[in-house]
């Protein structure tokens, strides 16, 4: 993520924090610092290696909260995908691809089509104004089809 971004995305993390009247601490900075440097999706536990890594010591119990606070200041997006843990992604970059995730394995992979995305921002619903769209397509990956078709 570009300088410029990344500091767009703190301005609008000091607006809300100063809206809610929530603490400005150093760990929220640096969990917010470790997210813009991840290039799509992330676990708590991933999160919690890399601060390490970095020398940052932080409880998962301040991670497991600041990441709600990016949730609900929408920097961040929750992905409850399938059977598998929480994984989270920076918003800028959920708004840019859908997911398709094996029902068979629970591989995802990420599909970029700007016609759909066109199409889906198109869309007008009454009474209702969207923010921003997250969609999931289920179905078999190659692998797991090809296992299924082997097995017949």
């Amino acid at each position: 993520m570009d300088a410029k971004k990344y500091i767009e995305m703190q301005d609008l993390f000091n607006r809300y924090l100063a809206e809610k009247k929530l603490w400005k601490t150093e760990e929220r900075y640096a969990i917010l610092e470790c997210i813009c440097s991840f290039p799509g999706h992330f676990d708590m536990c991933l999160l919690h290696q890399k601060l390490e890594e970095m020398n940052f010591h932080v409880s998962r119990a301040t991670i497991y909260n600041t990441l709600e606070v990016l949730v609900d200041s929408d920097l961040i997006v929750r992905h409850q995908l399938m059977n598998q843990s929480v994984q989270y992604e920076l918003r800028m970059l959920a708004e840019t691809h859908s997911h398709l995730i094996c029902t068979k394995c629970g591989a995802m992979r990420e599909l970029k089509d700007m016609t759909l995305k066109k199409d889906i921002s198109a869309l007008k619903i009454s009474r209702f104004t969207p923010e921003y769209h997250a969609l999931y397509i289920y179905g078999l990956c190659s692998k797991c089809k090809y296992r299924l078709q082997r097995k017949k």
